[in-house]
C-alpha cells in the first residue's frame, strides 16, 4: 500500500509541480543605480509570481520585509524570487546591499488586492 502512495505522490508531482510553475507569471525588475524599473509591482491576493531581477550596475539586493524575500542581485546573472501575497494592502521594498549614494532612496511598493 506504501508503494502505491508513493507512486501516487511522485505522479502528482510530475503533473502539478515544475509544470505548475511554469504557469506562474513572471515579472522583470532591473535594478540599477538608484532604482527598481517598475518601481511599483500589482498582485492579486493568493497567486503566485516569480520576480527575476537582474542588474547590470553593481551588487544589489531586493529585500520585501513583508512577504520574507530577501535575495542579492549579481551583475549579469538572474536572481529569482517566488511570492504568494496572503494579504491585501500596500507593502514597501527595498535595496538593502549598499549601491552608493542615493542608496538609501532605492525602493518601490508591491500594491497587493
Amino acid at each position: 500500500m506504501k508503494r502505491r502512495q508513493l507512486l501516487i505522490a511522485l505522479a502528482a508531482g510530475a503533473l502539478f509541480g515544475p509544470a505548475a510553475r511554469s504557469q506562474e507569471r513572471v515579472i522583470r525588475i532591473v535594478a540599477k543605480k538608484f532604482e527598481f524599473t517598475p518601481s511599483e509591482i500589482r498582485l492579486e491576493k493568493g497567486v503566485p509570481v516569480m520576480l527575476e531581477l537582474t542588474t547590470e550596475d553593481v551588487a544589489m539586493g531586493f529585500f520585501a520585509p513583508d512577504f520574507k524575500a530577501d535575495v542579492e542581485i549579481v551583475p549579469g546573472k538572474v536572481a529569482r524570487v517566488r511570492l504568494v501575497p496572503d494579504k491585501a494592502g500596500t507593502f514597501e521594498f527595498i535595496c538593502d546591499v549598499f549601491c552608493g549614494d542615493g542608496h538609501e532612496d532605492m525602493g518601490g511598493k508591491i500594491h497587493v488586492t
